[in-house]
């Protein structure tokens, strides 16, 4: 199982157990096909963010506030609020758990 299989049948089988297993096997392979092309989708959304714009998304995700974020990185708040926005942007976030959400995804195996 650990080197591909999804599953096994042992002889004599049903035949209608035979489908329903290749059918298991094929939505699950959908399933694992749309998490890896998520997965790709979201590296490409991260990797267009500027080094600034990773710095200030990594403090924000680690719950820090903007004035916060302006002082660990010598910037003013107004500055850091424009460099979050555009982070907003960029990742499609409607909201901080969605960034946070989103930046955890992109760092899971």
């Amino acid at each position: 199982v650990q080197a591909g299989a999804f599953d096994f049948v042992e002889k004599p089988f049903n035949d209608q157990d035979l489908l329903d297993r290749i059918q298991r096997a094929i939505a699950h392979d959908a399933g694992q096909r749309g998490k890896e092309a998520q997965r790709a989708q979201l590296k490409a959304l991260f990797a267009g963010l500027t080094p600034r714009e990773r710095e200030v998304l990594d403090l924000v995700v680690e719950g820090l506030s903007n004035k916060a974020v302006a002082n660990a990185l010598g910037l003013s708040a107004k500055t850091v609020e424009v460099h979050r926005a555009k982070v907003m942007e960029k990742l499609h976030a409607r909201s901080i758990s969605d960034l946070v959400k989103m930046a955890m995804q992109n760092q899971a195996p």
